[in-house]
């Protein structure tokens, strides 16, 4: 692999890296949207240890947001179900331009960029046909729309791109919506969640189904470990007197198993997850719950709870080299590290749902 140097020399030279790069704001290592006490909407950029880098206004409030693996640039999502995205140039804070699904399609919350940055793929809905979409965008000249693919299933929310750089994964988490309905979820007896694995080119390369005693399980986020394991976090749709798992790991080679706490602390989190993540080291996953307002983190190895923080409103999470990151509505920026309590910091404006790590 080309180090970072040498692939921005190779892109000026094909003339595609016409911009700043994440160096000329202060090297962030994450992204977050969140609200100010006076109800406007921005997008953040945090260092690695919580401190703000940057902060941007956005024109409504955000979900996700992807960001360029070279260019100092962000995609900022609007809160699912939304029919726009906002490029955001990260050296200016303006936005530079602004992203529109088809006509009867709204974005759901997500997307990735390709590994040299030329391609940005979001999860969308098709709602009239009750099918997942994956919009394909080239980054060169302004973002045009170009293609898109069927996302392997209904409903598709989380999408990563794999350490090889060549395969997509989507969380499809299986629930059939349409404006008309509202917020209302349609097909709840008959949902279907999996994880698709898809080539860039929108192959279908593998689907990863949940067995049927867990079929109102949602799939919803991702992470994604060096090795090529896939951790999702999952919203049960059933019973809340059932206390499904909510934690998943799939292998590279397709097996999955799951991460539950003891019976006496499973309901606590209340049948819902807010973003999940992978230590660098792939010895532990955290999992935050907003409703339950906990931030439960898993022994990888043995499969089993370790510890959990609580946190009212907390959502964000992101690996950092020693522990993680975590992020909460209540404005908290909490450090964790193994084996030591948290440090936090708070700020006076309301983190929304999800922490981005960057990794150029």
């Amino acid at each position: 692999m080309p180090d970072r140097r040498s692939l921005i020399a190779g892109m000026l030279a094909a003339g595609f890296c016409p911009g700043p790069v994440w160096a000329d704001v202060g090297r962030p290592a994450f992204l977050s949207a969140g609200m100010k006490l006076d109800g406007t909407f921005i997008l953040c950029g945090l260092n690695g240890q919580g401190g703000l880098a940057f902060e941007f206004p956005l024109p409504a409030r955000g979900h996700a947001a992807a960001a360029h693996p070279v260019l100092a640039q962000a995609v900022a999502f609007a809160r699912r179900p939304g029919v726009f995205a906002s490029v955001v140039d990260c050296v200016s804070g303006r936005e530079s331009v602004r992203l529109h699904t088809p006509p009867r399609r709204h974005f759901n919350g997500h997307g990735v960029f390709s590994s040299d940055g030329s391609i940005l793929f979001t999860t969308e809905n098709d709602y009239d046909a009750a099918r997942g979409v994956i919009g394909v965008w080239t980054t060169k000249g302004g973002y045009g729309r170009i293609g898109e693919f069927d996302s392997g299933g209904v409903g598709p929310h989380d999408i990563k791109l794999m350490p090889e750089g060549e395969t997509l994964v989507v969380a499809n988490g299986g629930i059939e919506t349409h404006p008309e309905a509202g917020r209302s979820k349609l097909n709840i007896p008959f949902m279907r969640p999996n994880l698709a694995y898809l080539g860039l080119d929108g192959a279908m390369l593998e689907t990863v189904e949940l067995e049927a005693s867990l079929s109102r399980n949602s799939i919803r986020h991702l992470a994604v470990a060096r090795d090529g394991s896939v951790a999702f976090a999952m919203q049960w749709e059933g019973d809340l007197t059932e206390h499904p798992p909510l934690v998943g790991l799939c292998s590279p080679d397709g097996r999955v198993r799951f991460l539950e706490a003891e019976r006496s602390v499973a309901g606590s989190m209340l049948g819902y997850t807010g973003s999940i993540a992978v230590s660098r080291d792939m010895e532990r996953l955290a999992v935050t719950s907003p409703r339950g307002g906990l931030c439960r983190i898993f022994d990888l190895p043995a499969g089993n709870l370790s510890s959990q923080l609580v946190m009212e409103d907390v959502c964000g999470v992101a690996p950092l080299d020693n522990g993680f990151l975590i992020t909460a509505g209540t404005g908290l920026v909490a450090r964790e590290t193994a084996g030591v309590g948290p440090r936090s910091d708070r700020f006076s404006f309301r983190w929304d749902n999800h922490l981005i790590p960057l990794s150029y």
